[in-house]
C-alpha cells in the first residue's frame, strides 16, 4: 500500500466514451494528466463500460507507463465464474486484458452475504490469497454492498482482508438502507482501511438541482463534485476516494480540490446537511445508475434510466423526461409495465431499492 501517493483514484466504471467506443485519446490525456499532477490509483473491473474498461486500461495506462508508475486494482465479479476451477482462468484473462503480469490490489467484488456464501462456496477467498502468494496480487481486499452486520462477519471470517471498498457520500451516511456510517465503523473496528466508491452518489450529488445546488453556492467556493468528494475523503481510516471521470474538465476540477486535500469545514458540513435535507424533500428514487439491476432482466428495462426519468420528472416537472421515456430509453428495452417482479433487480441493488414497486410507479407516470 505504500505505492499509494495520494488519496483520490481514477475509477473507470464511467470513461469518456465516443459512441459506443471508448474515446482513447481522451483516455490517454486524463491518464497522463492524472499521473503527471502526483496520483496512481486506478480502479476497474471485467464488467465495467460493457467490459471495455480493462482494455482500455491497456491501451491508456500500462502500454504507454512503467509498471512502478501506477497502482492498479481489478476484481472477482460473481458473473464470471460458477466453481472453484473457473477462477484462476478468469484471473489470468484480466491479467491479459489489462496487460500486466500482476495487480496490486485483487478484490472480491459486490460481497453481501448471499455473494459471500457463494465466493466461499467456490474458495474464492482462498484461490485469491493463494495468488497473492504466488506474487500475482499484492493486496487482497473485498468490495461491499450490505448492511455492516454483514460486513462484520467477513472481515471476522476473513481477517486477512487488507482493504474494503464501501459506498460512501453525504446522502447514503446514515441512510438506513445502505448504512455507510456503520459500515465504515464496522472497518474501524477492525483496523481496516476503506476504498470509498460513489462519492458523488453515481452523478447526483455532482449534477444538482438548482434548489440543491444554490445552498452550496452561497458557500462562495467549489464544485458540488468538491464538497462531495472532499466530505467522503474526510473521515478516518479513508485511504483512496475513487471517482468514475469522464472528461478532462471533471478531471481536472478534482485534481484541482484534491491536490492539497483539505476536510470539510464546519460551514462546508452545515451546507452539506442542508443538501440532504433539501433531497429527502424532493422523495427521488435513490438509485446509483451502477447498473447492476439490468445484467439479469428478463424483460430488459433499462432500469436506472427510467428511475432517472422520473427523478427528473419530480424535480423539474417538465414533458422532455417524457419525450426520453418514451423515444429513447424504452426504444430497445422494455417498459416500466413489462417487468414480470421476478425479483432478479432486488438480489443485484446495492441499494436495496423496491425496485418492483417503484417501476409500478414508474409505469404510472409515463404510460397513461
Amino acid at each position: 500500500m505504500d505505492r499509494v501517493k495520494k488519496n483520490f483514484g481514477f475509477g473507470c466504471m464511467r470513461l469518456p466514451m465516443k459512441g459506443n467506443e471508448v474515446n482513447t485519446e481522451e483516455m490517454c490525456r486524463m491518464v497522463d494528466t492524472f499521473l503527471e499532477s502526483g496520483f496512481n490509483y486506478f480502479d476497474t473491473a471485467h464488467g465495467y463500460v460493457g467490459t471495455k474498461s480493462e482494455t482500455a486500461l491497456r491501451e491508456c495506462l500500462t502500454s504507454r507507463h512503467p509498471r512502478d508508475s501506477y497502482v492498479l486494482t481489478d476484481k472477482l465479479t460473481n458473473f464470471y465464474f460458477k466453481k472453484e476451477e473457473d477462477i484462476r482462468p478468469f484471473f489470468e484473462s484480466q491479467l491479459e486484458a489489462c496487460g500486466v503480469d500482476y495487480f496490486d490490489f485483487y478484490l472480491m467484488h459486490a460481497q453481501s452475504a448471499e455473494n459471500f456464501a457463494m465466493f466461499k462456496r467456490c474458495r474464492a477467498y482462498e484461490t485469491a490469497l493463494e495468488l497473492k502468494a504466488e506474487g500475482k496480487i499484492r493486496h487482497f481486499g473485498i468490495s461491499f454492498h450490505d448492511t455492516a452486520g454483514v460486513l462484520d462477519q467477513i472481515l471476522t471470517e476473513y481477517p486477512q482482508v487488507e482493504v474494503v471498498q464501501i459506498q460512501l457520500n453525504y446522502m447514503d451516511w446514515d441512510d438506513p438502507a445502505v448504512q455507510s456510517q456503520k459500515c465504515w465503523e464496522v472497518c474501524r473496528k477492525h483496523g481496516t482501511p476503506v476504498i470509498v466508491m460513489e462519492p458523488c452518489r453515481g452523478g447526483n450529488l455532482t449534477n444538482l438541482p438548482d434548489g440543491a445546488r444554490a445552498i452550496l453556492d452561497e458557500l462562495g467556493g467549489g464544485s458540488p463534485a468538491s464538497y462531495a468528494i472532499r466530505f467522503a475523503a474526510g473521515h478516518e481510516g479513508i485511504m483512496m476516494v475513487l471517482s468514475g471521470m469522464s472528461d478532462m474538465a471533471q478531471m481536472e476540477d478534482n485534481i484541482g480540490f484534491m491536490k492539497e486535500f483539505k476536510p470539510l469545514d464546519e460551514r462546508e458540513l452545515a451546507a452539506v446537511e442542508q443538501v440532504k435535507a433539501w433531497f429527502r424533500e424532493q422523495n427521488l428514487i435513490p438509485c446509483t445508475a451502477c447498473r447492476y439491476c439490468t445484467d439479469g432482466c428478463p424483460m430488459k428495462i433499462s432500469i436506472p434510466d427510467l428511475f432517472a426519468c422520473m427523478n427528473s420528472k419530480n424535480v423539474f416537472h417538465n414533458w422532455n423526461t417524457d419525450y426520453y421515456y418514451e423515444n429513447v430509453h424504452t426504444v430497445n428495452n422494455g417498459k416500466a409495465s413489462a417487468c414480470v417482479k421476478c425479483g432478479k433487480c432486488e438480489a443485484a441493488c446495492p441499494q436495496h431499492l423496491p425496485i418492483r414497486e417503484l417501476l409500478v410507479k414508474v409505469a404510472e407516470e409515463f404510460e397513461h
